[in-house]
């Protein structure tokens, strides 16, 4: 169940915020991120003790992938500090036309140089951040997948004679699993996504004042019907500011998050918060600075939701951040 004192189902949502799905572009999911950096050769060195694995690279390029099927995960520009936007793969190519029909859209580029092709249309929201969307891309063969490991409790104890080892390393990505922005337009963005985008909210959080409930934050997910999605694929947060917040990527599980975790501190990158986990999305988590300054973030065990499950309307405040881990650094909420 979504978590909030107040829920309400998707359609009253709808019906509510009169959202006409018709008119959306039907996203499938996040496929990668983009970025431009002063120095490419240290941001990949940075990604590739973050868990990320380089598929190609020229002297002003460079792709990282995980081990899922995602040709790549992470896309790096050499060039001053940017942000390049978060990339939806769309369910056909028509959808990229329909994008393209935007006002603040640009034209349909077929991708020639990066691994899998396909064609990109990028769209920009209403405060300059872009949108870029993806259709055609060819998925690549998935590495090789982590043993999970058997765990005994009080109770029950499966595993005999069998001892746990782990090898100390990076915390090998799988997938991107969300992206954030803080807005000045809070409530413009939230009406511009989801009525562009077929992204619905999981949670929303308020803020009370003079009686009156003002929404500040909203964790959404990409609308797939039954099919089972991550609890959030996207989330805006109210800032007196416009900028990226941070980009999270998946990892097996929490001793692979530790151990990752541990690999960074090791090599002397700066961590941000955790390792502690999220209340919503429940996600277990460790946030970083890359080279340049941008958040980045690993998750594990992260919850899964879809069309049945309530959006939850909730108070904001630091509680609602975690329910275990280090105290929230101030500069985090900025």
């Amino acid at each position: 169940m979504a978590m909030g004192s107040e829920r309400e189902s998707i359609a009253a949502w709808r019906a509510r915020c009169n959202i006409d799905t018709s008119k959306q572009i039907r996203l499938v999911k996040l496929a990668h991120m983009r970025y431009q950096h002063p120095d490419l050769n240290e941001i990949t060195a940075f990604l590739q003790d973050f868990g990320l694995r380089v598929v190609k690279k020229t002297a002003d390029e460079a792709w990282f992938r995980g081990y899922g099927t995602d040709p790549y995960v992470y896309y790096a520009r050499r060039g001053e500090k940017k942000f390049l936007g978060g990339t939806f793969e769309v369910e056909s190519y028509g959808e990229l036309e329909k994008a393209a029909r935007l006002p603040t859209a640009g034209e349909i580029r077929e991708v020639t140089d990066a691994p899998g092709g396909g064609h990109m249309v990028t769209v920009f929201d209403l405060e300059g951040f872009p949108v870029n969307l993806m259709h055609g891309q060819t998925a690549a063969e998935p590495g090789e997948y982590p043993t999970s490991i058997v765990v005994n409790n009080e109770s029950e104890k499966p595993r005999v004679r069998k001892f746990q080892r782990f090898t100390p390393g990076p915390a090998a990505v799988y997938k991107l699993g969300h992206y954030g922005l803080c807005v000045q337009k809070f409530q413009e963005q939230v009406d511009f996504y989801t009525r562009t985008f077929n992204l619905v909210p999981s949670d929303i959080l308020h803020v009370d004042k003079d009686g009156q409930k003002n929404d500040v934050a909203m964790f959404a997910h990409i609308d797939r019907g039954t099919d089972l999605v991550d609890h959030h694929n996207f989330f805006l947060s109210a800032n007196a500011t416009s900028h990226v917040h941070h980009s999270s990527y998946e990892v097996h599980d929490y001793d692979t998050q530790h151990l990752g975790h541990q690999w960074l501190a090791g090599k002397g990158y700066e961590a941000v918060w955790g390792v502690g986990r999220h209340i919503l999305g429940s996600q277990i988590f460790d946030y970083w600075w890359d080279t340049a300054g941008n958040m980045v973030e690993h998750y594990a065990d992260g919850d899964l939701v879809n069309e049945e499950t309530p959006v939850g309307h909730m108070n904001a405040g630091d509680e609602t951040l975690a329910v275990w881990g280090p105290e929230v650094p101030s500069y985090f909420l900025k």
